[in-house]
C-alpha cells in the first residue's frame, strides 16, 4: 500500500488550524522528496481498513481532535488504529496531532509524548526560535538553528526514552519540539510539534528537517 496522509478533514478538524493548507503543504513537500502521499477521504474509514488489510508503507498524521462526542477513533476503527501503532510502519506526526487521540495510552506510547490538558500550552503564534539539540542525528546533522513563524508547544508530556532533535526556550526553560521515538512494536515515530500553518512549511530549515525525517523513516 502507498504512503498515506491521515489529514484533517471532516470531523478531524478544529476551528484553530488550517488543515487544508497544512495537508497540501506536507503533501507537496513529500512529493518534492519523491514520496507520494495518498490522503483518504475519511480518517476513520482508513483506520478501520488497517484492522485486517495491508498496512501502508508510511503514515503521516496531521489531524485535529474530533469534538462531536463520538469515540476517537470510531469504535470500528480502533482495532485498525491499534494494529497500526503496534506495527513497524514508520510514522511522521505533526503539530496538533499530539492532542488528537486524547487519553489513548497506545497513542502516547507510539508517539513518545502528548499534549497534556491543563499543563501544555503555547505562546502566541509568531516568530519561533528553534534550536538543534542533537547535531549527531541524520535528520539534524548540519542543520542550523532557525527561526520561523509558528506556535511553540510548551510543557508537552514527553517520555524520557525519546531522542530529542529540536527544542525552544520559554521563560528560561528548554522544551522539546521534535524527537525520534523507537516504538515498543519495532516501528519508528518522528514527531514534529511545528507546522501550525503553511507559513511553517515556508521555512527552508523546517522543510529540510521534514525532508530528512521522511528519508530517515523510509531508510
Amino acid at each position: 500500500m502507498s504512503a498515506v496522509l491521515l489529514g484533517g478533514s471532516g470531523r478531524w478538524t478544529d476551528p484553530w488550524h488550517p488543515f487544508a493548507e497544512t495537508n497540501a503543504a506536507v503533501t507537496a513537500l513529500a512529493a518534492s522528496a519523491g514520496v507520494e502521499l495518498e490522503q483518504p477521504e475519511d480518517v476513520d474509514t482508513a483506520l478501520a481498513a488497517c484492522a485486517t488489510g495491508p498496512l501502508p508503507s508510511l503514515v503521516v498524521v496531521d489531524v485535529g481532535l474530533p469534538r462531536d462526542d463520538r469515540p476517537v477513533p470510531l469504535t470500528d476503527a480502533r482495532a485498525g488504529f491499534h494494529r497500526l501503532l503496534a506495527s513497524d510502519v514508520p510514522l511522521l506526526v505533526l503539530h496538533v496531532a499530539a492532542t488528537s487521540f486524547a487519553d489513548d495510552p497506545h497513542w502516547e506510547r507510539a508517539l513518545g509524548g502528548v499534549w497534556e490538558r491543563g499543563t501544555t500550552m503555547h505562546p502566541p503564534f509568531g516568530p519561533a526560535a528553534v534550536r538543534v539539540v542533537d547535531a549527531a542525528h541524520p535528520i539534524t546533522a548540519g542543520l542550523p538553528d532557525f527561526t520561523l513563524e509558528d506556535e511553540r508547544y510548551t510543557h508537552l508530556r514527553v517520555s524520557p526514552s525519546v531522542r530529542v532533535l529540536l527544542d525552544h526556550e520559554h521563560e528560561g526553560e528548554r522544551h522539546p519540539l521534535a524527537w525520534v521515538h523507537e516504538r515498543p512494536g519495532g516501528g519508528t515515530t518522528v514527531y514534529d510539534a511545528l507546522g501550525h500553518s503553511a507559513a511553517s512549511f515556508a521555512s527552508p530549515e523546517h522543510r529540510a528537517f521534514l525532508t530528512r525525517a521522511l528519508a530517515f523513516l523510509l531508510r
